[in-house]
């Protein structure tokens, strides 16, 4: 089978199997992964260097004659001083050849093939911006990408290019010699140099194919068996890993004839170019069919009557098989979920029920007892809700609320590390064991002893009380996150700094706990947050006059009913999708693995 074929007749594999980048945060919202095209690509590239992606001709000259060549070649420039002279290499054993190699093709270590040079070294003192006379374009592993970037320059001192071979050429292949362990040994081509001369880093190496096509070159160092040994001989710190020449030299690799090398060179263009092709369709499609999915959703939160709302369910249920395909699609149905919650227009509403406001009532004098036993501090009194600051309508029954007034907020107590013990039956409760609607009190856990959580016995967490997170990722709307404390903990928890316990009076803790999730809601107190370049911030005084809707008591019951009801059929339709993408990822390896052997 040619792997057009290949391609084409297996199109709805490639192309369906997708995976989803896991991301902290409430639903996934991460980066969709095609990874049946990306296994795809990996196959070409691997067809490729095992001499199955075109035919082989018994006219080429065989790949021996051209390392006579290379040999050659290399030795006259070791004599003119062009290049350094490299230590003799071992032989290759059999135990060494990957695979059995075609008719004519040979096994060589890279470094005979090859000159490899290692980037220059200066002082961080000595980087510039900008080009200025006696300096040089230094290329740094960032300008090292699927093809070098040469927008974000780094220009340095000529003088410290110590040797001719150090001046990057046209032609050349540039590596990451030292870089996170996913692109340690990332390569990119230089077709040109666009700043006239440039050198190279020392985290980088230019590896200068001699009579050998680059091209292919590019596709041995890009393919899955080359990349794999060289992220596995990398040596390992805490977030770097580095390839040393004296691994890289000895690098065995396949080496075609020069006639095969330029016919494999020129397919995995063609056929890159065809993923490539697949790729934006695919993204293409996925794009437009989660704007339709938003679109339609927005109909029901926008509907202006039961009528409207029953007619675009109608058309949505209609097509819910095809729409609700992803998890992102799944995501957003959660999210209308919750806004329909929060609307009011998830339950009908019952004229016979008590309005929010009498609720109202019965919680000041609750919270004015409390404050009077000495249960909870008397709080400042917050200006009332303007019309201005209401984010929808409500119904008739409904209250706009701030926070404060139906909760008790308290923020959590700057523990010291030097406070911690190695274990007890107190825990502090820190962000980092709080995600969406989930309290994770194995995730780096800390204790107190006796006499610490007595001293802050005021910062203890009972069942019901709701955590949320005040600090997160600038950028993320929903970087707050909620949990409610469940019954029957094997430990009592106690609250860190950067969290806000919030105590609901007489109203359903679950239903405040929907608000905290809805986006509308959201937006209001993303807009009041501060910080850093990369850290956002949320105040206690901006969380205590949270603008948040209030319905009757009785209508908060059936909303978080029924809402828990349908984020759990939500997740159950996740989980089989996820079920079903596996099964797409194992059919796309299974090909992968048909096709190679």
């Amino acid at each position: 089978m040619t792997v057009e074929k290949l391609i084409t007749d297996h199109i709805d594999i490639w192309s369906s199997a997708l995976q989803t980048r896991s991301m902290a945060g409430r639903g996934s919202n991460g980066k969709i992964d095609l990874y049946g095209i990306k296994k795809l690509r990996e196959l070409i590239l691997e067809l490729a260097v095992r001499g199955k992606l075109v035919p082989q001709d018994s006219n080429d000259e065989p790949a021996s004659e051209l390392l006579k060549r290379i040999a050659a070649e290399k030795t006259e420039l070791v004599k003119q001083g062009k290049i350094k002279k490299q230590k003799p290499l071992p032989e290759i054993s059999e135990d060494e050849k990957p695979f059995e190699l075609p008719e004519g093709w040979e096994c060589a270590r890279l470094g005979n093939t090859v000159a490899i040079i290692r980037g220059i070294t200066f002082p961080a003192s000595e980087k510039h911006k900008e080009p200025s006379k006696g300096k040089i374009a230094c290329l740094r592993t960032a300008n090292v990408q699927d093809s070098i970037e040469w927008d974000d320059l780094l220009y340095v001192s000529e003088s410290f290019v110590k040797r001719s071979e150090q001046f990057a050429e046209k032609g050349d292949i540039v590596m990451s010699m030292a870089n996170s362990r996913e692109l340690v040994g990332k390569v990119a081509y230089i077709y040109n140099i666009p700043t006239g001369s440039a050198t190279f880093g020392g985290f980088l190496s230019v590896i200068r194919p001699y009579g050998f096509n680059a091209a292919f070159l590019m596709s041995v160092l890009r393919s899955p068996n080359i990349k794999s040994i060289l992220i596995d001989s990398s040596s390992q710190t805490t977030n770097i890993a580095n390839i040393s020449l004296e691994k890289l030299n000895p690098l065995v690799i396949s080496v075609p004839p020069i006639g095969e090398q330029n016919r494999i060179a020129s397919k995995v263009e063609e056929l890159m170019s065809l993923c490539d092709q697949l790729e934006q369709q695919s993204l293409t499609s996925l794009d437009a069919h989660q704007q339709l999915v938003e679109t339609l959703l927005a109909t029901l939160t926008e509907s202006q009557n039961a009528e409207e709302f029953a007619d675009n369910w109608a058309r949505i249920s209609q097509h819910f098989d095809t729409l609700f395909t992803t998890e992102a699609s799944i995501d957003a149905l959660k999210q209308t979920i919750l806004q329909l919650a929060v609307m009011g227009k998830l339950v009908p509403q019952d004229p016979n029920d008590e309005p929010a406001s009498e609720l109202l009532k019965r919680i000041e004098q609750e919270k004015a007892q409390l404050v009077k036993e000495g249960k909870i501090k008397k709080q400042k009194p917050l200006p009332p809700v303007e019309f201005e600051e209401h984010p929808f309508s409500l119904p008739d029954s409904w209250e706009y609320v701030r926070l404060n007034n139906i909760a008790s907020l308290i923020g959590g107590f700057a523990y010291k590390s030097s406070s911690f013990i190695k274990d007890s039956k107190y825990q502090v409760l820190r962000m980092g064991n709080i995600r969406p609607d989930q309290i994770r009190m194995d995730e780096n856990p800390v204790f107190i002893s006796d006499s610490v959580a007595n001293d802050t016995s005021g910062y203890k967490l009972i069942s019901k009380d709701i955590v949320l997170t005040m600090t997160g990722t600038k950028g993320k709307r929903d970087y707050l996150y909620s949990a409610i404390i469940p019954d029957g903990l094997s430990r009592t928890l106690y609250l860190n700094q950067r969290i806000c316990k919030v105590n609901v009076i007489m109203a359903n803790a679950e239903f405040v706990n929907i608000l905290m999730k809805s986006n509308s809601l959201l937006d209001v107190i993303y807009k009041q947050s501060t910080g850093t370049a990369n850290q956002a911030n949320i105040s206690m005084q901006s969380l205590s006059a949270w603008v948040v809707p209030l319905p009757p008591l009785k209508e908060q019951n059936l909303i978080v009913k029924l809402s828990t009801e349908l984020l759990l059929l939500c997740d159950q339709l996740k989980s089989r999708l996820q079920s079903a993408q596996q099964t797409q990822l194992h059919l796309a390896d299974a090909l992968t693995d048909a096709a190679l052997n």
